[in-house]
């Protein structure tokens, strides 16, 4: 598993509306929702936010990566949103600009690791987080993600 393998346009949001951490989700996991995704929506989506609620996945630098091993998926899912404002995201009100929804079956926890591993290593670079912020379009955002993810390879 490589990150390209789970990178997908149609579960791309540039523009958040939520402003609040629930409500981004919610929003995210709308694009994460068809045959082959996630099944039942509103029950993966309290699994994250429980998770989410103990022990948050804001990471600085304007970053988030919620996730929830479950067994509503059969393959990992990345559901990606974007937030020129900001969503109220860290334990002291930070604000999460980036947002990579990951959804993961219970067995594929080393996959996770790595695709969550790679994320971290591209966002952590200014460079990358100012592209993926001013990418234009889903499939902008998507190609600076690939494109990251070969070097890193």
């Amino acid at each position: 598993m490589v990150l390209a393998d789970v990178l997908d346009a149609e579960q791309v949001i540039l523009e958040l509306r939520g402003r609040s951490r629930d409500d981004a989700l919610r929003e995210i996991v709308g694009t994460m929702q068809g045959e082959g995704k996630v099944r039942e929506p509103e029950r993966f989506l309290n699994e994250v936010l429980t998770r989410e609620r103990s022990n948050t996945t804001f990471v600085g630098n304007a970053v988030a990566f919620p996730h929830a091993r479950t067994d509503l998926v059969s393959k990992i899912l990345l559901g990606i949103g974007r937030s020129r404002d900001g969503v109220e995201f860290g334990p002291g009100g930070e604000r999460a600009h980036l947002v990579f929804l990951v959804a993961v079956p219970r067995r594929m926890v080393t996959d996770y690791l790595v695709c969550v591993g790679a994320l971290a290593r591209l966002t952590r670079e200014e460079k990358t987080r100012a592209a993926l912020m001013n990418a234009a379009t889903a499939a902008d955002l998507i190609k600076t993600l690939r494109e990251g993810s070969l070097v890193l390879e």
